[in-house]
């Protein structure tokens, strides 16, 4: 009978490592939790504390990694959009070049070169934004998720959870030595005793010590995480608001001057084609009202009191005629007409 019940025993001994050996095989990859009080008090909450520091230092690097992806799409994205841009300002400033023999009258072609130009530099900022997504955040948190300090403390609390489990381990055997004394109060079952006790000794003591140093580097690290990446959060965001700031100034002066463009050009005096000689045209006498600075060569300056001979009005509000031997286009409303010169014959010489 003894002998059956010690080959039972040997048998459950077995078994019992076997598990042990399972756990230990399936549970280094992490921190495993537990509610079971293995030694005291203290080592539970030293254990409860290593389970939250272990928890937070996994979800800041989740998050590292997932500003990380986050930056990787945008450099892409703005690889992508420098390739698109160059090419539509490549073909913006082709239109303008190609149409250039008369680019002060055709605006289409004035406002294709404005823009082609204009995208060079928007370009170019989205250039400085993909490097100041590399070297501050890519660069940066690339190198702690993959750090050393980050894997040396988990691997800490690894140990420690693996040591835990092994004391847990213990005291279940402890607690099988003690049942069998009490059956069978035998030397060799008080020394096997002693020695399951002696194991729990050290174990505990371990503990301590690897319990403190792990729990000191996880929050060591959950803190420098924390730092480093509310930093790098930072930059992403402050570079992404200049770049933006600095296209839109860009875009504005583009905007600006192609509108410019646009009503000089409608503002300016028309092109009629040359009149029929054979055809009679009526000139008339005008006296300028308000003062008028030509522009280009195609307009007549005028002061107030100039006389001009009006030779051609159009609708558009713009008139064409000579005054003081140049001749050119002025707006329509800036003269009223006169019947004949006044008396003053030097007014005569400065009208032809």
């Amino acid at each position: 009978m003894d002998a059956l019940r010690k080959q039972a025993s040997k048998f459950r001994e077995q078994v019992a490592k076997q598990q042990q050996a399972v756990i230990k095989q399936f549970s280094g990859t992490g921190y495993e939790s537990s509610d079971v009080v293995v030694i005291d008090e203290i080592e539970m909450q030293r254990h409860q504390q290593l389970d939250k520091l272990y928890k937070s230092t996994r979800s800041g690097r989740d998050f590292q990694k997932d500003v990380v992806k986050a930056a990787e799409a945008f450099t892409a994205i703005g690889y992508k959009h420098i390739e698109t841009g160059t090419k539509f300002s490549e073909e913006c400033c082709r239109y303008g070049t190609e149409n250039s023999e008369n680019i002060n009258e055709n605006i289409l072609a004035k406002a294709a070169a404005i823009y082609g130009d204009g995208l060079k530099h928007v370009e170019k900022e989205q250039e400085d934004l993909i490097k100041l997504l590399s070297q501050q955040v890519l660069d940066p948190l690339r190198a702690m998720v993959m750090g050393a300090l980050l894997e040396d403390a988990r691997h800490l609390a690894q140990r420690y959870s693996r040591m835990r489990q092994e004391a847990e381990a213990q005291a279940a055997e402890i607690s099988r030595r003690q049942a069998r004394i009490r059956e069978a109060p035998l030397p060799e079952n008080v020394a096997k005793l002693h020695a399951a006790e002696a194991r729990m000794q050290e174990l505990k003591a371990n503990m301590a010590v690897l319990g403190k140093e792990a729990s000191a580097a996880l929050a060591a690290v959950g803190a420098q995480q924390q730092r480093l990446t509310l930093q790098r959060l930072v930059a992403m965001v402050e570079g992404e608001r200049a770049y933006h700031l600095r296209v839109a100034a860009i875009l504005n002066e583009i905007e600006a001057e192609m509108v410019s463009e646009k009503q000089r050009k409608e503002s300016a005096p028309p092109v009629i084609a040359p009149e029929n000689s054979s055809e009679k045209t009526m000139y008339y006498l005008a006296e300028a009202m308000h003062p008028f600075s030509a522009s280009s060569e195609k307009e007549l300056s005028l002061a107030v009191g100039d006389f001009v001979v009006v030779r051609k009005v159009s609708p558009s509000g713009w008139s064409e005629g000579e005054c003081k031997g140049k001749a050119g286009w002025f707006p329509s409303a800036y003269v009223e007409k006169r019947q004949r010169l006044p008396s003053n014959s030097n007014m005569a010489g400065e009208v032809y």
